[in-house]
């Protein structure tokens, strides 16, 4: 809680547009970093909270043991130092340090409950990630060669802001191969497709509780990443909307496999998956569109953190209930779990844009944004995967939630702290899709011009 509010304090500090610097400028805290450290601390509170449910009989049965819970809480809030030191690093090396330390970190929460498959999807994420992480140091390198000759003093050489101020000065073509790996290499972690197949097994096998924070911060961490260094390349390479276009590219590709895959899933977690392979593709979109996309796309950021947390809550909390992921086999949820059941159909309803929740109100900004910036294209495609998965998610809602019941699950515990984890993050949701505070439009306002590389 006191982490929480520091960064809560924190990030209200830079809303404006104010800056935070520590450590010889090697800390560095902005309305970009401060946004994003707000989203992960939303997160991780509600994340936190749930976990004394999500393991309580584990805990009761003697399956978790006092030294597994210390170690998991280690690891937890390890996870926890090395996201937010992503966020805070000025130097882009320590920035990709921090990223591989996620990788490390996290990578021994997918197996807490030990299983052949749990331990597969481990070294697939370790494996997957590891190389993505691999391509993104050669871009880091490359960004730092591409700087050699701003003559800047070694301990300033791979400074975000010194960088920025004389980004026009970098060698464009270096600059652009860097870039290339850089969004390979966290796009991989990202989760953007194609480099995205180690993200529906690592969901499928970790905690609920886990999921939640890989989905709704982690992955948006390895896409902040990438923002810090648009503005970067587009300053120096002379061709408006080089990087952008590419954003769209991976977009867009990420938005149609997703679809493709929804359709005919049957585990519930792997669903949730796939849509954050899609929603992390939406955001790509919208970076790519520019202007008001980055906007749009930064909001969509927090709306999706905040539903697909929500979903994994949920989805756990049911499988428990039912002892299966299998959507087949959980059918009827809605009268058996009246909490847990409403909390899944609410944030499935969110996840795939119904109005008027937030997520409908960001998609909409960057399908206007796409309008206005002459993307049709774009905006035809979004829209063809939007829809297909739209038909696909909603049938899954209909027969998981209503569909007649196959198996009687065990009864429901819901106690006040979990209907308030339900109804906090579902009330944000619809407000947000009503109404965004002034504060925080000032916040996504500063933010954007950063992306946009404005002084």
């Amino acid at each position: 809680m006191a982490s929480t509010v520091a960064a809560l304090i924190c990030a209200w500090t830079v809303h404006g547009g104010a800056t935070i610097t520590a450590a010889y400028g090697w800390l560095y805290l902005d309305a970009l970093s401060g946004y994003h450290l707000a989203v992960m601390m939303a997160v991780f509170l509600l994340s936190s909270v749930y976990l004394p449910g999500y393991f309580r009989d584990e805990i009761r049965s003697g399956e978790l043991t006092p030294g597994n819970a210390r170690r998991f809480g280690a690891l937890w809030f390890s996870a926890l130092t090395a996201m937010t030191l992503v966020l805070l690093s000025n130097n882009i090396g320590i920035m990709w340090v921090s990223i591989e330390a996620t990788t490390l970190v996290t990578a021994f929460l997918i197996s807490v409950h030990r299983s052949p498959a749990s331990v597969e999807a481990t070294w697939k994420y370790l494996v997957i990630c590891s190389v993505g992480v691999a391509f993104a140091f050669m871009g880091t390198l490359l960004v730092g060669a591409a700087a050699k000759g701003l003559d800047l003093p070694a301990s300033q050489a791979l400074l975000w802001t010194r960088l920025q101020q004389d980004a026009v000065l970098l060698n464009p073509p270096l600059a652009k191969v860097a870039f290339l790996f850089l969004l390979v290499g966290y796009g991989t972690k990202a989760g953007l497709a194609p480099m995205h197949s180690w993200l529906p097994d690592a969901h499928s096998q970790a905690p609920a509780p886990v999921s939640a924070l890989f989905s709704g911060f982690m992955l948006n961490a390895a896409l902040y990443c990438i923002m810090r260094y648009m503005p970067l390349i587009e300053a120096c390479t002379g061709h408006v909307g080089w990087s952008l276009r590419l954003l769209k590219f991976f977009g867009l590709a990420s938005i149609l496999v997703a679809a493709a895959f929804i359709i005919f899933q049957h585990d519930l977690k792997r669903l949730l998956a796939y849509h954050s392979v899609e929603h992390l593709g939406i955001i790509a979109v919208g970076l790519g569109l520019g202007g008001l996309g980055i906007f749009a796309a930064l909001l969509h950021t927090l709306n999706h953190s905040l539903c697909k947390s929500l979903s994994f809550f949920a989805a756990g909390r049911l499988g428990q209930m039912y002892g299966t992921h299998d959507m087949p086999k959980m059918a009827g949820s809605l009268k058996a779990a009246p909490v847990w059941g409403k909390a899944l159909l609410g944030s499935l309803l969110v996840l795939i844009g119904v109005a008027p929740f937030a997520v409908f109100i960001s998609e909409f900004l960057i399908l206007r944004a796409a309008a206005q910036s002459g993307s049709y294209w774009t905006m035809g495609l979004f829209l063809a995967g939007a829809g297909i998965v739209f038909v696909g998610a909603l049938q899954h809602a209909i027969n998981i939630t209503w569909g007649d019941a196959v198996a009687t699950p065990e009864q429901e515990q819901a106690d006040w702290v979990e209907k308030a984890i339900v109804a906090v993050p579902m009330t944000a949701l619809l407000l947000l899709g009503l109404w965004i505070p002034d504060s925080l439009r000032e916040m996504l306002e500063a933010a954007a011009l950063i992306v946009k590389g404005a002084p």
